[in-house]
C-alpha cells in the first residue's frame, strides 16, 4: 500500500508534535516536508526527523506533486486561506482547530473544499480519547436513557501570556471550543441557546487584553437537556479534564487520567498520583488515534471525515454565541446566526 505523503504547514509546538506522531506512531502516512515562516524552525524539524525537504513557501509545498495531504498547523489567521489554497491544489486537508475565528471566512473555506471535491478533517482530538469515546458509545447504547445534564470541566495548569490572549479570539474560541465540540459530540447538534458567564480571577493582564480567564457556558438543547461547561486558565494541581453525563437511568463519569491508580496513605493523609502536566501528556494517545482514523478514512473512498468542516464551523458558532452572550449579558439563541 502506498504511503500517503504529507506536507506540514507550521513548525511550532503543535506542528512539530504532529510531525513526531506521524513519523513514529502512525502507519500509512509519512511526512515529506515542512514549511514555516521561520525557515530556521522548519529546518530544525526536518533535521530532527530526517525528512526529505524544507519548503520555501506554501506554494512550493502545494506544488509538490508527490504530496497527497496538507496538514495545517500554522497560526489561526492562516488556516482558512491555506485550506482554500490546498483545496485548489487538489490536496486532502487536516487542519488544526479552529478553521478561523470568523464564520464568513469559514464559509469561504468550506465552499472551496466542496468546489474542489477534497476532504477536510478538523483537529478536535478529544473525540478520539478512549474515555470520552466510551462515554459516547454508552450513550448510544441507551445505558443511561435520555441525557439530562452534561458537565464538562476543563482547567489548564497555568494561564497563557497576555500577548497570546490578544490574538487567540478569547477563551471561548481558544480554550472552550474543545468542550463545545465535545458537547455536540456527546449530546448531538441540536443546541437551542447559550448563556455564558466570565470573569478575571487569575491574571489581570488577561482582562486588560480584553478577555476573561474563568468562564462558564450553559447550553440548552431542544430536548430540554443542558450542558454546563466550566473553564479555568489556572489549576495549580495539574491539567484537570472531567466529564459527567446524568440521565434518566443513571450517570456516566470520565475522570482524570493519572499515571497509575495507587493511593498512598500515611500519617499526613492520602496521596494520589499527580495529574498530567498539560494537553500533550493527557491527550497523546487521542492525537495518535485521530491520525489513525484520518488515514483509515482516506483509504476508504467516499467516506466522510471523522470530524468534518461543518463540525468545525459549528464549534466556532457556539463559541461566537458564548462571546456575544458574555458581552451583552443575555441568553443568545442560535437562530440569531441563521
Amino acid at each position: 500500500m502506498k504511503l500517503l505523503q504529507v506536507a506540514v504547514l507550521g513548525a511550532g509546538r503543535i506542528g512539530s508534535y504532529h510531525v513526531e506522531l506521524l513519523e513514529r506512531q502512525v502507519e500509512g502516512i509519512q511526512v515529506r516536508g515542512v514549511y514555516d515562516l521561520d525557515r530556521t524552525r522548519a529546518q530544525a524539524v526536518v533535521d530532527k526527523f530526517q525528512l526529505p525537504r524544507t519548503y520555501e513557501s506554501v506554494d512550493e509545498a502545494l506544488g509538490d506533486e508527490a504530496v497527497d495531504v496538507v496538514l495545517i498547523a500554522s497560526s489561526t489567521d492562516q488556516h482558512a486561506t491555506q485550506i482554500k489554497q490546498a483545496a485548489a491544489a487538489g490536496k486532502q486537508i487536516f487542519c488544526e482547530k479552529p478553521i478561523d475565528l470568523q464564520l464568513d471566512a469559514i464559509d469561504d473555506a468550506l465552499a472551496a473544499v466542496k468546489k474542489h471535491g477534497v476532504h477536510l478533517h478538523v483537529g478536535f482530538n478529544r473525540r478520539f480519547d478512549r474515555n470520552f469515546a466510551e462515554v459516547k458509545r454508552l450513550l448510544e447504547t441507551g445505558a443511561i436513557g435520555a441525557s439530562h445534564v452534561l458537565r464538562i470541566t476543563s482547567r489548564d495548569p497555568a494561564p497563557p501570556p497576555a500577548e497570546y490572549v490578544k490574538v487567540s479570539g478569547g477563551i471561548y474560541k481558544d480554550m472552550m471550543i474543545h468542550d463545545l465540540d465535545m458537547a455536540r459530540f456527546l449530546l448531538g447538534p441540536d443546541v437551542e441557546s447559550v448563556t455564558a458567564f466570565g470573569s478575571v480571577m487569575i491574571d489581570p493582564a488577561i482582562g486588560k487584553a480584553g478577555d476573561v480567564d474563568t468562564a462558564i457556558a450553559v447550553l440548552r438543547y431542544r430536548s430540554g437537556a443542558q450542558a454546563i461547561i466550566e473553564n479555568s486558565r489556572q489549576a495549580p494541581y495539574g491539567y484537570d479534564q472531567r466529564i459527567e453525563v446524568h440521565g434518566e437511568k443513571g450517570v456516566l463519569n470520565a475522570d482524570n487520567m493519572r499515571d497509575h491508580t495507587v493511593t498512598l496513605g500515611d500519617r499526613k493523609g492520602y496521596h494520589n498520583p499527580a495529574l498530567p502536566r498539560f494537553f500533550v501528556e493527557r491527550y497523546h494517545q487521542a492525537y495518535v488515534n485521530q491520525f489513525k482514523a484520518f488515514v483509515e478514512t482516506l483509504s476508504r473512498s467516499g467516506q466522510p471525515m471523522p470530524v468534518s468542516g461543518e463540525d468545525g464551523r459549528a464549534a466556532v458558532l457556539l463559541a461566537e454565541a458564548c462571546t456575544r452572550s458574555l458581552k451583552e449579558g443575555r441568553t443568545v439563541r442560535l437562530e440569531e446566526f441563521v
